[in-house]
Parts: structure tokens; sequence; C-alpha cells
């Protein structure tokens, strides 16, 4: 079955008591049962709801998964694959790691006694000295926020399978449409749901995809027992937001080039960080493990200035100055004090994220305002 097709009928059939073709929103937080513990499959709603289960059967086929848990962010669903770790275990991940996951990761569960390596993940082999008989997990994002790095996701998966190693992969800036990581060898798929999927700016979700039945079990009971779970109108909205993923995933792509090759060209952009570029690095491996390139890129000013930078992006009309991304409007944003702050400076400008930089979410406008757009702020700085 074709992509456009799975989106839009994948996991999801006309309700069997209606005939409704668009999945009902259960808007209930108990069932009743026929019996003490006889029940339809369906008792509360934190463990199992009808419409969240849907979704989740939509998700899993997206990603060609079989397994698919719905968490109530992205940071929910992240939370959960760390709990799969116990103390003295360790993690190797980006050194240009989405703020928010750096964080958790840092604040949140190293006083458990996790431990976590940062470290540039753009060459595979730079794992190989850092991996020991506590390493546990990869945790890998690719194209990674808001550098728009690519990682080797079939290099990592094969380096993990020789040390038994789990392979966790944030495929938010990607999406289904571009990138399927389990066919690569990944043994979890993490989404921010938020973003493209729901595609709409009018959702928080998160979810995880996977194959392997023990290790879903493991993470359905996290979720079950920690209840960071969804509510039913959210998982109505995105079902309806993945039956036009590949139309909005089309344009977005189409923009994005657009919009990169015009700031590539701007006498006063300095570098544009966007993989579909030839001289970008791993481009070869983006081609190889994406359909396409996607929406999202970041910038630099050659004059560079946090002032120019600040001025650029309360000079756009079209571009809103917002954190998030993925959906159908255009968004701009200043990682350094916005979606990455959490980050130490010394950190950040050590991988490149320097307090210029700019981000932009490419929306599904016509394209050439979006330039015009541009072309105008860039006249003020």
């Amino acid at each position: 079955m074709k992509f456009g097709t799975k989106a839009v009928h994948a996991g999801v059939a006309p309700d069997p008591s209606t005939g409704a073709i668009m999945t009902p929103i259960f808007q209930t937080s108990t069932y009743v049962q026929e019996a003490p513990a006889k029940h339809k499959g369906y008792a509360y709603a934190r463990g199992a709801n009808p419409t969240r289960n849907t979704l989740q059967q939509s998700l899993a086929a997206l990603e060609n998964g079989k397994f698919a848990i719905c968490f109530s962010s992205g940071m929910g669903a992240t939370d959960a694959v760390i709990k799969l770790l116990n103390p003295g275990d360790e993690v190797i991940t980006s050194n240009d790691l989405y703020g928010g996951s750096y964080r958790m990761f840092k604040r949140v569960f190293e006083k458990y006694g996790i431990k976590f390596h940062f470290t540039d993940l753009t060459h595979a082999d730079n794992v190989k000295p850092l991996i020991n008989n506590k390493t546990k997990l990869f945790w890998l994002e690719t194209p990674t926020n808001p550098l728009m790095n690519i990682v080797d996701i079939k290099a990592f998966t094969d380096i993990a399978k020789k040390n038994n190693i789990l392979v966790a992969v944030d495929n938010t800036f990607a999406s289904p449409y571009l990138q399927n990581p389990l066919d690569l060898g990944a043994d979890i798929v993490m989404h921010s749901v938020t973003k493209y999927l729901g595609g709409h700016s009018d959702v928080i979700m998160g979810a995880l995809v996977l194959n392997d039945e023990k290790l879903y079990q493991e993470l359905a009971f996290i979720q079950n027992s920690c209840g960071a779970v969804p509510g039913p109108q959210d998982s109505f909205l995105v079902l309806r937001g993945i039956k036009t993923l590949h139309l909005r995933m089309e344009r977005h792509c189409i923009n994005g080039r657009k919009v990169a090759e015009y700031l590539k060209k701007h006498p006063k952009v300095g570098k544009v960080y966007w993989p579909g570029f030839s001289d970008h690095p791993n481009h070869e491996i983006a081609k190889k493990q994406m359909r396409d390139f996607g929406g999202m890129l970041s910038f630099t000013l050659k004059d560079d200035s946090v002032e120019k930078a600040n001025k650029l992006m309360v000079s756009v009309e079209l571009f809103s100055l917002a954190e998030s991304l993925g959906g159908v409007e255009s968004l701009i944003s200043h990682p350094a004090s916005m979606t990455h702050a959490s980050i130490p400076k010394e950190e950040r400008i050590k991988s490149g994220l320097v307090d210029s930089l700019i981000r932009l979410s490419i929306g599904v406008e016509d394209h050439e305002d979006l330039i015009a757009d541009l072309e105008q702020a860039l006249g003020k700085v």
C-alpha cells in the first residue's frame, strides 16, 4: 500500500455501531462491565480508549511497525523510553540534541544514576570508544534540531546489534513520510506528534512505534502505570491530521527547498543548514535514508550579530515568532533563547549552535510569499 493511501485508511475503519467514517471521540473515563473483570477490552480510559487505539494502529502502519503507544506529549514518550533503564546504565546521544531532551536527560534522569554521553554522531565510529557493558541505549535524532545534522541510522543499528544496545530514533523532523527508522533496524521510533503528524498546531502528543512485542509490553506498562496518556479529543485531531500528512509534507518539502535555495544565495546570509544541499554534511546518507529533505532549516547571518538576528525575527510578517514546528503555518524561532535555552551556552557553542542562529519551520503557504517576507525582513538588518 502506498503511503498516501495508508495515511487515509491504515488502522482506521468505519465505526461498527454507527457506520461513521471518522473514528468517534469516545469521551469517557470509565466503561460499564458485564461482570467483575469481564469487559469488551476497555475498563478505564487511562489504560485504553477506542479513539486512541485507532490512532495507535494508524501510527504503527505509517512507520511500518507492529505496535504504537501514544503519550500526552513527545517528552512523555521520551520519558517512557528512559524508564526502561536502570541506575548505572549509560546512554549515548547527540551533542546537538533537542533542548527539551537534553534538559530531561541531565536534570531529571542523571540524578537517578543514568549516565548520558553527548557526542558528535555524524560519524558512527565516534561512539565506539564510549561503548562499554553498561551502554544500553543509543538515542538518535536525524535530522537534528536545529543544526539539521544527519545521523546514519543503519550504521548505528549495526553497531548496536553487535553490542546488545537498543536504538531509539526521534523521527519528528522527518515524519514517517520521509523516513522509517524501523526499516533501517531501529528498535523504537519516537515522534512528537504535536509537529508534522498533527500538523495544525492544535495538539500536544507523543508516540512510540516498535516491532518487538516484549518491548511493547514493557512500554505499555509504563504508559498505563505512569499515566502520561493523551485524551480522545487530541487523538481524534491527530487522526484527522494524518489523513493529509502526505499532501502537507509534499508542500513542506517543496517550500523548504525553495526557501533554502533563496537564503543560500542571499548576500546577507552566512550559513544555511538544510540536508538537501550537496555540500551538507552526510548529504549522501540523507539521500539514502530519506525520501526528500523536509521543511526544516536554520541559518546565520554573515554579520553574526544577535541584535541583527533579533531584528530580522521581529521584522517578518508571514512567519510567526514561536516555538514548535511542523504546522501548516510558517514559524521562525531563536533556538538559543527558546527551544534550546536549557543547554549551557558553552555546550551550545561547541556543537555549533551559536546565539545568532535562526530556525525556520516552513509551512504550506505559497513559497513566493514566504520568500518575499524574508526579503523585506533581511532588508531591514
